[in-house]
């Protein structure tokens, strides 16, 4: 071996026990670029299928509106090119797409009103809804599926597991009309202790107004955290139990450190990855609603807005709404990658 080749194969030595070496500064660039483009793509793919999938419901939006009236075909025929429906099909899709892209989704058929304005109104009925719920199952979820982890085997751990599999397994339309005849219209010796929908009774002013939205909150509420939260045990838990077996547990349990920081400041935040993503999704459907739960309930937010807009059909607000929907959770999943790398950076190499 030469000399002039020992320094290199000393560099290669340390290069090789120090792990590949990455290139500062691009890998994130490339990564953020490719992400952000990939969502561009997805919401470019909602736009398209939100105009054709809605026009495969059977049924016709004028005949359904004037159901019930006599009305010349004639009539019709005006009614039809009034709202639009006359043109060419290419017609309606460039329309509607030239529209969408400045954020105009048209004038909804039924309220005749335009389609964001009713976006608008539902959307912080929906957020009181769904965010109320999000932050419980989300903590109860995370709290119990650790508790879970760390002692699993046990019969607190068989309950829990058990237990969320069974409420994640039932549809929520079906435990809300349990909750609303149990504990709304009453059954046996048990009387109805809440509203049986709504958002509020319509009379109350001031505090009295709050707490009257609370009361009705609280099924609806409970439906959903009692559904949802399972799935968020479940993902903590099999994320904790992956991390149980790892040397730095052991290193960090041989410094004496008591079994609860071992959880809290070592096993915890490495297990959260997956979670993190669950979390972003789930904040996406946040603002998605939830159109079973709403529509059971009659809560006036975006998830009962679309069940009406689907009876019409009335295509210009189902649009709208699939739309919204659609873009939430491709923008939260979008935002969870881009913080992934912040909390593991070999995410972006």
């Amino acid at each position: 071996m030469t000399a002039d080749a020992t320094p290199a194969l000393v560099e290669d030595k340390q290069r090789t026990a120090a792990g590949p070496r990455v290139r500062k500064g691009s890998a994130y660039p490339r990564y953020l670029a490719g992400k952000l483009a990939g969502a561009a793509v997805s919401l470019l793919a909602v736009l398209v299928t939100s105009f054709f999938l809605f026009r495969l419901i059977p049924g016709d939006p004028v005949k359904t509106m004037t159901g019930g009236r006599q009305v010349s075909a004639e009539q019709l025929a005006a009614y039809r090119e009034e709202l639009g429906l006359g043109l060419p099909l290419w017609r309606q899709f460039t329309d509607y797409c030239g529209k969408a892209l400045t954020g105009d989704f048209g004038t909804s058929y039924q309220f005749r009103a335009p389609v964001v304005d009713k976006i608008t109104e539902a959307l912080p009925n929906t957020l009181l809804l769904t965010g109320t719920a999000f932050v419980l199952y989300t903590a109860l979820g995370i709290f119990l599926g650790t508790r879970s982890a760390w002692r699993h085997g046990r019969l607190g751990d068989r309950f829990h597991t058990g237990l969320a599999l069974t409420l994640y397994s039932i549809p929520s339309f079906w435990l809300g009309l349990l909750l609303i005849t149990v504990l709304s219209v009453g059954i046996g010796p048990l009387p109805g202790m809440f509203p049986t929908g709504g958002m509020e009774s319509g009379d109350e002013e001031g505090f009295a107004h709050v707490l009257d939205v609370a009361h009705h909150l609280v099924l609806p509420v409970v439906t959903l955290v009692a559904v949802e939260y399972g799935q968020t045990l479940l993902v903590t838990r099999s994320a904790l139990l992956d991390e149980m077996g790892s040397d730095y547990l052991t290193t960090a349990r041989a410094k004496g450190l008591r079994d609860d920081l071992v959880r809290r400041r070592h096993a915890v935040p490495n297990a959260l990855l997956p979670t993190v993503t669950l979390i972003f999704i789930n904040l996406g459907r946040t603002v998605a609603g939830v159109i079973l739960v709403e529509t059971v309930f009659s809560w006036p937010g975006l998830g009962g807005l679309f069940y009406q807009a689907l009876s019409v059909p009335d295509l210009p607000l189902v649009q709208g709404l699939f739309f919204e929907f659609a873009t939430a959770v491709i923008l939260m999943n979008t935002l969870a990658d881009l913080v992934y790398p912040l909390l593991d950076p070999r995410v972006a190499r």
